[in-house]
């Protein structure tokens, strides 16, 4: 049963990474706000509370993919699935604008089925299902070529199967 909604899943969000237009809806929103005290030791930045800082204070979430200093303006950004926001801190009085972006439900499934903005654990949770259904394919398979009399049908239906495939493998690259 487990498989079975590993297979489900994988396939609707397949579906759906090949028509990003169906239930799009990414909305982008603005905060403004100013840093703590704390923010800032002389000419250090502490990123750990400008992270923090935006997380409480607008509710972000993700993880920070980068943070950089240019021209007197300190930048952080955030990724999670379906999410992104960045930051912008004037390095002198410590206000900041926030512009966040959310793709909704199905780009969160989207992400997590590429394991894009994810975690380590769930890019190892892929692979691992990934495995366990080569193994179930695999071995289905291999009973079809075992069984007398589903033996020709099944060669018949998997030769044809690698027909399709290559067809429009081939038909893809014109």
């Amino acid at each position: 049963m487990i498989c079975l909604l590993l297979v489900l899943f994988f396939s609707v969000t397949g579906l759906t990474l090949n028509h990003p237009t169906w239930g799009a809806k990414t909305s982008v929103s603005t905060a403004t706000g100013t840093m703590p005290a704390n923010w800032k030791t002389g000419e250090t930045i502490d990123w750990l509370v400008v992270s923090e800082h935006l997380r409480s204070a607008n509710g972000v979430s993700g993880l920070v993919s980068e943070h950089r200093v240019d021209n007197g303006a300190a930048t952080i950004s955030f990724k999670g699935p379906g999410s992104a926001a960045t930051g912008v801190v004037n390095e002198n009085d410590g206000a900041y604008t926030l512009t966040s972006q959310a793709e909704g439900l199905l780009g969160v499934m989207n992400d997590i089925h590429k394991g894009r903005n994810t975690s380590r654990s769930w890019k190892w949770a892929i692979d691992v299902i990934a495995i366990v259904l080569v193994v179930i394919s695999l071995s289905g398979l291999v009973l079809q070529f075992f069984l007398r009399r589903r033996r020709r049908s099944a060669y018949v239906t998997a030769a044809a199967g690698v027909v399709l495939a290559v067809v429009l493998m081939y038909l893809s690259l014109g």
